[in-house]
């Protein structure tokens, strides 16, 4: 008896399933008309198919978002690091000089004590640049301090005697030395704070470099009248 119910089930409600498939658009309707599901809880399907659907593709978007993200951040503080080791070689030459600026003032007042006010404008200048503390600060200094050092190599030259001095010349070949060793440091420098700010200003990292903190940051750059005197310098005799 049992074997005759699942034959005229076979031969039933199977044929019926595959052509009511053939008629409908979805496998979600056929399912629902053949589990006589009411309208109101096919609806309800359909909303829990639609609100599924739209939580997987806005998390996948999330996710997306986040690795982009992610991938920005990890570039800026790359390019950042690169910046700050081609400045730890700068920062070695400047105390290089700092320990110099002494002995050379100790030697110009021995001979041009009437320029007592150029000489308090350079140990000022060294003091403060000593003092900084951040890269910026430390480039602002250091500018400073270079002009300051400028204005009393044209003190010097006022000075003869000063100028024959054997101290004063040694102690000019060891800057000019430094200053030669700063201006190759200061070019990697600068060409790692170019590509720095190139990261920060293109697009799409522009869009999220200021919230991660990242800003243009400014070049270790002499100026131009400073630098004409600078490159001269191996050339001066005394």
């Amino acid at each position: 008896m049992l074997k005759v119910v699942k034959n005229i089930q076979k031969r039933t409600i199977f044929p019926n399933l595959a052509a009511q498939a053939g008629r409908n658009n979805t496998i979600f309707t056929y399912l629902c008309q053949e589990l006589c599901i009411p309208d109101a809880r096919k609806n309800n399907i359909k909303h829990i198919f639609i609100i599924m659907a739209t939580s997987t593709i806005i998390i996948i978007v999330i996710a997306v978002l986040v690795f982009w993200g992610i991938g920005i951040y990890n570039n800026l503080v790359t390019l950042r690091n690169n910046r700050e080791n081609a400045f730890a070689n700068i920062d070695v030459q400047l105390k290089m000089r700092h320990d110099i600026i002494p002995q050379l003032v100790a030697t110009v007042k021995g001979y041009a004590q009437h320029e007592s006010g150029t000489l308090d404008k350079v140990t000022a200048a060294r003091t403060n640049a000593m003092n900084a503390t951040s890269i910026n600060d430390k480039i602002s200094a250091e500018n400073e301090l270079t002009r300051a050092m400028l204005n009393l190599r044209a003190v010097a030259e006022a000075y003869p005697d000063l100028k024959a001095n054997q101290n004063f010349m040694q102690l000019q070949t060891e800057i000019s030395d430094i200053e030669n060793k700063l201006a190759a440091t200061r070019r990697y420098f600068n060409s790692a704070t170019k590509e720095l700010n190139n990261g920060v200003e293109k697009f799409p990292a522009v869009l999220l470099a200021g919230m991660f903190g990242f800003r243009k940051e400014p070049l270790f750059d002499v100026g131009e009248a400073e630098r004409v005197v600078l490159d001269k310098a191996p050339e001066i005799k005394f």
